[in-house]
């Protein structure tokens, strides 16, 4: 059994340039994601692959009063990945219900219990936004009992300003920040 994990958080057309909610630079980093999961795909490692999974009228949509533009939203293109995912890649939903609001993979999902049925001991997390999702999926998994690990070279966010108070934040919770593997 894989003792660790990859998670490829919201690796998504919505949220690279020319998507409805853009991380700027997002898809510098699809190369170095793809790099990844081949790399922890031949060492064996469990890869997990965070999504949004918005219904049309999310909580988090400006029509319904949320701060974000729509995006991610079901069976749309811009919901779909930019990464090469293997076939046996695990594929986690989050924010799939109107009224509730997902920031983490580990948030209303079962991947805590995916994880722990699997062997893992670490997970290494790479992705987009910095100060969002990426940043609330490794303080859950750091939560969850995880050895978590951000790979640096493969995480890109908003503002720069933010990404940094969240590097900081993420190691003062435990994460290992990793200039890259």
């Amino acid at each position: 059994m894989p003792e660790e994990a990859l998670i490829v958080v919201d690796m998504q057309r919505d949220f690279m340039p020319g998507g409805t909610l853009p991380v700027p630079d997002g898809d510098k980093i699809i190369s170095k994601c793809n790099g990844y999961i081949k790399n922890f795909k031949k060492r064996g490692a469990l890869i997990v692959a965070t999504r949004d999974w918005h219904p049309k009228n999310h909580i988090s949509f400006k029509a319904q009063g949320g701060p974000w533009p729509r995006h991610c939203v079901q069976d749309t293109p811009g919901a779909e990945f930019v990464v090469e995912l293997p076939q046996d890649a695990v594929i986690i939903s989050k924010a799939t219900e109107p009224d509730k609001e997902a920031y983490s993979g580990f948030e209303g999902t079962n991947l805590a219990e995916i994880l722990r049925e699997n062997g893992v001991k670490s997970v290494y997390v790479c992705g987009v936004a910095t100060e969002y999702c990426v940043k609330a999926t490794a303080l859950d998994a750091v939560k969850n009992g995880f050895e978590t690990y951000l790979l640096l070279d493969a995480v890109k966010g908003i503002k720069p300003e933010d990404e940094e108070l969240a590097l900081k934040e993420l190691e003062k919770a435990g994460v290992k920040l990793l200039p890259s593997l």
